[in-house]
């Protein structure tokens, strides 16, 4: 194999058979890779990471050139009876600690910045929990999300009886505007929309035009209070031959009213979907006039040009 050097003129040389060129492969790697941070992934550390690990993620996020990744494994304390019923592991948290020092031994062989996350299932019932948790534990990053209301998560489909799409999908808005206005204490408001992936409605994208109220309430406290707006790449895919879309609108409005505050996240449970769609989103944002992807570290604001 061919190999090189840089000569005191500037030019490059051939050196000799079997002289590795890694230095020149890593400048070529530095000088494509894409300013992203994918913020939203699980790990074996989560109850449904069986099919994944934080060291096959971290593979696949080189290999799509991020700039970093973050694990935000689940912490759901509502424990609803369809799941007590049939599976062992409940509630669903997971142990920070061991996540934590897998996080830091995995750092220690890779350049690739690994953030450390949660992702918290708020829950009225379970305010105390989630309280004690966050300010027990040190966090790069937090996403609050709702997976559990009226007593199922939207996964099992029981949510969906008995109601109209629009009575479904706005009462979820409205969960996730009360408990992300109680909590206070995260960064990023997880996958908004994602009622929509397992609804058995024909509308397979919450616009914004349906509901702007709450939308327009939940977008103004993202930019009063600093706190960024996931674009979560699982749900815009093909789930039982629903196409599911993002509205832009809802974008437009959060750009609109000074929101640029903007979280990619694949929500992976499997390597393969780490960093998703990423150059679509970000060619998207772009277009529309974002200037920055967002990241935390140590709960701080960080935002990488697009």
């Amino acid at each position: 194999m061919l190999s090189y050097s840089i000569n005191n003129t500037g030019n490059i040389d051939p050196i000799c058979k079997n002289t590795k060129i890694s230095l020149i492969l890593r400048a070529f790697s530095l000088l494509f890779k894409m300013h992203l941070f994918d913020n939203h992934n699980h790990s074996q550390f989560s109850f449904d990471g069986k099919r994944t690990s934080i060291e096959k993620c971290v593979a696949k996020a080189m290999d799509e050139n991020l700039a970093g990744l973050a694990f935000t494994d689940h912490c759901d304390f509502f424990v609803p009876a369809i799941k007590a019923q049939n599976e062992n592991l409940v509630p669903e948290t997971f142990d920070i600690g061991l996540q934590q020092q897998e996080i830091d031994r995995i750092q220690g062989t890779t350049d690739l910045r690994i953030l450390k996350g949660i992702e918290i299932g708020m829950h009225e019932d379970h305010h105390d929990d989630i309280r004690r948790t966050l300010s027990e534990n040190s966090f790069d990053q937090v996403i609050a999300s709702v997976h559990y209301l009226d007593g199922i998560d939207p996964f099992w489909g029981g949510y969906y009886e008995d109601k109209d799409w629009k009575t479904a999908y706005g009462h979820y808005l409205e969960t996730i505007y009360t408990e992300m206005t109680w909590l206070g204490d995260f960064d990023i408001m997880g996958h908004f929309d994602y009622v929509v992936r397992y609804a058995p409605y024909p509308q397979t994208c919450l616009k914004y035009r349906d509901f702007s109220d709450i939308l327009d309430e939940m977008l103004k406290y993202l930019v009063q209070e600093g706190k960024a707006l996931e674009i979560n790449t699982k749900s815009y895919q093909d789930f039982k031959g629903r196409e599911i879309r993002l509205d832009t609108d809802v974008l437009a409005r959060y750009r609109e009213i000074g929101g640029e505050i903007i979280s990619l996240g694949s929500d992976s449970h499997d390597p393969h979907r780490v960093g998703h769609d990423f150059r679509h989103f970000a060619s998207l944002l772009k277009s529309m006039g974002f200037r920055w992807t967002a990241h935390y570290e140590k709960r701080k604001l960080v935002q990488l040009p697009l």
